[in-house]
């Protein structure tokens, strides 16, 4: 466990090979808490991580373990992958290009949910940032709700629209290609966004679906916003941006925000 900052009421860490910070402005972060949050994400990166050769994903993606024979767990995560492939008609997928499997389009999300869930029975109001893509409960201070920004593709300096979030709306997601570069595995050759972010009702739709938006274009993301409760902030590389209401009436402010997502 790598802590980058322990204060009262915040927690940062690496894992993953992200930065995860936890914010709980009531101070419910105690030293047990902390590091049941830690753990509930380590625990998948030790299982799901390819940069780890020793993983159990390492040993499905290079044919010493077969599927059939993984663990419940690793099933579990195949399987919830799989249901997301059907349900993108293919925008989002657990496999590479050469056909090694691959979860680690879920499994952030599944470390981020199993964390809130943690947080959720300790904590009254509290934040949940990996990597960018944000988890809240409560409010940020009395009356004043928690605010995700969304970062410039083409500027990381500078936020172009801002997510308030609600009961119903407390996951905010965002995947790009600014940072990471192609990443992400195309439907054919569509290469319309650059940014795609994602508010649901829970991290994994909303995770799930920016990478799936990022990867199909604009057909999935027609898909995505007849099919689920989402709202949608898109860019293109030639700076067009598709927006559904609850961005659109967010576009034009740039204040100071709770998470930069993106």
């Amino acid at each position: 466990m790598t802590t980058l900052l322990a204060t009262e009421g915040r927690h940062v860490f690496e894992t993953m090979g992200t930065v995860v910070t936890v914010v709980a402005p009531d101070a419910g972060l105690t030293d047990v808490l902390r590091d049941d949050v830690f753990a509930a994400f380590h625990r998948l990166d030790e299982r799901f991580s390819l940069y780890r050769p020793e993983s159990e994903a390492s040993a499905v993606a290079s044919h010493r373990l077969l599927l059939r024979d993984a663990s419940p767990e690793y099933r579990l995560a195949y399987d919830l992958a799989a249901e997301w492939t059907d349900a993108t008609e293919g925008a989002f997928t657990a496999h590479r290009p050469d056909g090694a499997i691959d979860l680690s389009g879920v499994v952030k999300a599944l470390g981020i949910r199993d964390a809130g869930a943690l947080l959720s029975e300790s904590a009254g109001d509290w934040c949940l940032n990996a990597g960018g893509d944000v988890l809240v409960s409560g409010h940020e201070r009395p009356g004043k709700p928690w605010v995700v920004g969304i970062v410039d593709p083409d500027d990381r300096t500078r936020l172009v629209s801002q997510f308030t979030c609600s009961p119903g709306f407390p996951a905010v997601a965002t995947s790009g290609v600014a940072e990471r570069g192609e990443h992400i595995w195309r439907v054919g050759s569509d290469a319309t966004f650059v940014q795609v972010s994602v508010a649901a009702s829970d991290i994994i739709t909303a995770d799930v679906l920016a990478t799936a938006i990022l990867a199909g274009g604009p057909r999935t993301l027609e898909l995505a916003t007849r099919r689920w409760r989402v709202e949608v902030l898109a860019f293109g590389g030639d700076g067009a941006a598709w927006a559904t209401p609850a961005f659109r009436s967010a576009s034009a402010r740039n204040h100071s925000a709770a998470g930069s997502a993106g």
